[in-house]
């Protein structure tokens, strides 16, 4: 019999049993009991397990106290972690608390902002309409936003005054999926503050990015852009003719199962977010303010960063990726789309924010592995997020790893301690 590792959140009928094991995922089930190979989380589940005989359980089973020992540090207060493939999971750990102040333990149901690991999920939207015919990548964005025709460049800023031209070629799709278009990534004055208020539609924000000049000729410096994104979100809206976030439930969250994730979390699931910290003189705070604001009169989902989701959800997109863009019988994307979305489509350029990556389409890509990437293939594609959280997809081990925290104050959060340790043990475990 296939096992999954589960630690010690399964003993005594604990917020794992309590949480997880209720209704599951469309055409999964746990069968006959906890260790079925056929088996499948709850309301935020994953299809499948993996068998002993590819992972070292012993060598794993590091990965709990690892974490532990970030929460006994104070780095964290607590942290999901999940290891596995394409047929499932091989490890599910939660530790520490998702709310100090309740008391409230880490559970492997807890809701996570995930932030800009949401990039990669609307870049896949794209690629869908790509599918259908319906968006070409290389066409004008102003083919699908008219808002952008005509947009300028800033030829030059002197002694207060700038100067404008007219840009070599428009932007265009492919530039927004690769941050490479040349938009500014924040937001003018006036509404420097759209992601904690959220006070704007979609299509009232990008208007806004629309009628700013380019900080560079597309296609010739990498700069990470929200507002490109956002973009790239308002265009699936647009050519889809319904709500970004009525699509991507529609098409991608529901078929693959994926029942906890949501741009705006219901009320029943608010209890089950992860408070946000940082660390200030040893201890941990919970911040004044945060970047994005709460999802309750929310008007703008953030296709740049606005997703919660959990450990169970991101593991069934994770496993779609590995299986070429389908889990069971949900096909989401194409092997081609998928393939375009997960290869280096930025050249020679610097991207990223660890040294040797490039970018795809919403994915970022490890061209030559080093520092926290060197245990990792090349080929590698993942994303992280502004709360610490991280999921990368190693393609040639048949690998994907999750990092679920909610920590500001980070000097990098793709550089983290915990990012590496995660990966470290869970290479080290994959038997040969």
């Amino acid at each position: 019999m296939c096992a999954v590792m589960l630690g010690t959140m399964l003993v005594g009928g604990g917020p794992l049993t309590q949480g997880l094991l209720g209704p599951s995922g469309p055409g999964f089930g746990w069968g006959s009991g906890l260790g079925s190979s056929d088996g499948a989380w709850g309301s935020s589940g994953f299809q499948g397990s993996v068998c002993a005989a590819e992972f070292d359980a012993g060598k794993l089973s590091a990965l709990r106290a690892r974490m532990q020992a970030f929460v006994d540090q104070k780095q964290l207060a607590g942290a999901v972690t999940v290891v596995g493939n394409e047929k499932g999971i091989a490890s599910f750990e939660a530790v520490g608390m998702a709310n100090i102040a309740q008391q409230r333990p880490m559970a492997p149901d807890t809701l996570f902002r995930i932030a800009s690991m949401t990039k990669p999920i609307t870049a896949l939207a794209v690629m869908m309409m790509v599918d259908e015919g319906k968006v070409s990548v290389d066409a004008a964005v102003d083919k699908y936003l008219p808002e952008f025709t005509g947009q300028l460049l800033v030829a030059s800023k002197v002694d207060g005054v700038t100067t404008l031209k007219r840009p070599a070629r428009p932007i265009t799709v492919r530039d927004l999926l690769t941050h490479t278009a040349g938009l500014p990534g924040g937001f003018p004055a006036g509404v420097g503050d759209l992601y904690g208020r959220r006070h704007l539609s979609l299509a009232e924000a990008v208007l806004v990015s629309s009628q700013q000049p380019l900080d560079f000729e597309p296609g010739s410096k990498w700069a990470y852009c929200n507002a490109g994104i956002d973009a790239l979100g308002r265009i699936v809206e647009s050519v889809a003719g319904e709500p970004f976030e009525t699509f991507v439930e529609r098409r991608i969250f529901k078929p693959l199962g994926m029942t906890d994730t949501f741009f705006y979390p219901p009320a029943d699931r608010l209890p089950r977010v992860a408070a946000v910290y940082d660390a200030k003189d040893g201890q941990l705070i919970e911040p004044a303010k945060l970047l994005i604001g709460p999802t309750v009169g929310a008007r703008h989902p953030i296709p740049a960063g606005g997703l919660y989701s959990t450990g169970g959800d991101l593991a069934r997109l994770y496993q779609a990726m590995l299986a070429g863009g389908r889990l069971g019988d949900a096909k989401v994307v194409s092997p081609e789309s998928l393939a375009a979305m997960t290869k280096v489509q930025t050249g020679d350029l610097a991207c990223g924010f660890v040294p040797g990556m490039g970018f795809g389409f919403g994915w970022a890509v490890v061209r030559q592995p080093q520092d926290v990437t060197a245990m990792l293939s090349p080929g590698t594609y993942g994303h992280g997020g502004a709360f610490g959280t991280q999921g990368w997809i190693d393609p040639q081990r048949g690998l994907f790893v999750i990092l679920l925290i909610q920590r500001v104050g980070l000097k990098n959060g793709d550089a983290s301690d915990m990012r590496r340790e995660l990966q470290r043990i869970a290479v080290e475990s994959i038997r040969p």
